[in-house]
């Protein structure tokens, strides 16, 4: 009996882990950080789908974080974006807002220089999991947005 429940639980535990290969195993799409010099800063999650989830956020960043405090930066500091989830996303979009205009911003080792002219500057960070095989199968996507002060 005890060899029965052997086999049966191998059986079942390859079949698991068979089975969730390459999958999105977080319930929700996974949280995305700045780092400036030492300080990690939240960003806000947007538009996503993930899993049987989809949340639509119709508001571009300049609207949705009306009201918030940004994160102070110096003229043209580093500041990076962290996210500890693997896969690593293999599509990824980068970009300023200036009230409902957007304007790509190129990320070098997922890094950018903040402007070099004071201001409050707005930015959304898109990110998919396409398939390797079907580039047209997603599986997962969010966006993440936060606003900067350059001082």
């Amino acid at each position: 009996m005890s060899k029965i429940f052997f086999i049966l639980a191998v059986v079942l535990g390859l079949t698991i882990v068979g089975c969730s290969k390459g999958e999105m195993l977080d319930s929700n799409p996974p949280s995305v950080y700045l780092q400036i010099d030492q300080e990690k800063y939240l960003t806000k999650l947007g538009t996503y789908c993930w899993k049987n989830k989809c949340a639509d956020v119709k508001a571009p960043p300049t609207e949705r974080l009306k009201g918030k405090e940004p994160i102070v930066v110096t003229p043209g500091e580093v500041i990076s974006l962290l996210m500890d989830y693997e896969p690593k996303p293999n599509e990824v979009y980068f970009a300023q807002y200036i009230d409902v205009e957007r304007k790509e911003v190129q990320l070098k080792d997922n890094r950018f220089n903040a402007p070099i002219h004071k201001g409050v500057y707005y930015y959304s960070y898109r990110v998919a999991w396409m398939d390797e095989e079907d580039k047209h199968l997603s599986h997962g996507d969010a966006s993440y947005d936060f606003v900067i002060e350059v001082k």
